[in-house]
């Protein structure tokens, strides 16, 4: 399956376009990382490919069909949105966190069936959270709140997981753990997109790499061809150098000087 947007164009100001004619597909089994600096239309073309936000220009298509031909509850079974940042108004568990994920299968007024209880049940067990069921959700870490979202949009039986920098304000050890877990995800067939404003990240963790700049991408491809000195620092306004070689392990860093 593909998410592939054509053209995009959107602006919150008239005639001041956040998103300048962008177009980019998301795969099955593979994760697009979308870098870029601040106000480059990361999110915005993120929130206009779940759906979120109807674009002004071009489409978004689900293979061959226009995605704003799907109802809400149509969207919600192929597309999940994991938000940056999340807090539930009521003092919800873990568990009850993930189980919100398979509202687009609960009729209204009623209540979660017994298939929808075991697919949040194996959505936490797939990503080795069982001791985390009855936790309230506020006592839980960044990283594992993270994680409990992930679980929600793996258990909303999604094809695609579209992750608002999920590595954001996580120490390295917690930005391991959420990036881990979906890569595992896609192995099992899922396709995901994720902002981020770690360009080392995306070396670890992308299959592709899409690089945003103005509301336009610069560059997009395999990672070690986009994350490197030149595009980056068109992107970024500063230089970078490449630290490493070969096959062994890489970064890129801002350039001393």
């Amino acid at each position: 399956m593909r998410l592939r947007a054509q053209d995009l164009v959107y602006a919150y100001v008239p005639g001041r376009p956040v998103l300048r004619g962008i177009s980019l597909e998301i795969r099955s089994r593979e994760t697009a990382f979308l870098l870029g600096p601040n106000g480059s239309g990361k999110t915005t073309f993120l929130d206009c490919l779940g759906g979120l936000r109807p674009p002004q220009g071009g489409d978004v298509r689900l293979d061959d069909r226009p995605l704003a031909s799907f109802s809400a509850r149509e969207r919600a079974r192929v597309v999940g949105y994991v938000p940056q940042f999340h807090e539930p108004p009521f003092n919800f568990t873990a568990w009850e966190v993930v189980l919100m994920g398979r509202a687009p299968y609960v009729r209204w007024l009623s209540q979660p069936s017994t298939k929808d209880r075991r697919a949040a049940d194996d959505a936490l067990t797939e990503l080795g959270l069982e001791e985390f069921r009855n936790r309230p959700y506020y006592t839980l870490s960044g990283g594992e709140r993270r994680l409990v979202l992930v679980a929600r949009g793996l258990a909303q039986g999604a094809s695609f997981l579209l992750l608002d920098e999920p590595d954001a304000h996580l120490d390295p050890a917690n930005q391991h753990r959420v990036l881990r877990a979906t890569g595992e995800l896609v192995q099992g067939g899922l396709g995901v997109a994720v902002t981020s404003h770690s360009p080392n990240n995306a070396l670890l963790y992308a299959d592709r790499v899409a690089l945003f700049a103005q509301g336009e991408i610069l560059a997009q491809g395999d990672p070690h061809d986009v994350v490197s000195p030149e595009p980056l620092e068109r992107a970024y306004g500063i230089p970078f150098v490449v630290v490493g070689a070969g096959d062994g392990p890489r970064a890129v860093l801002p350039a001393l000087g």
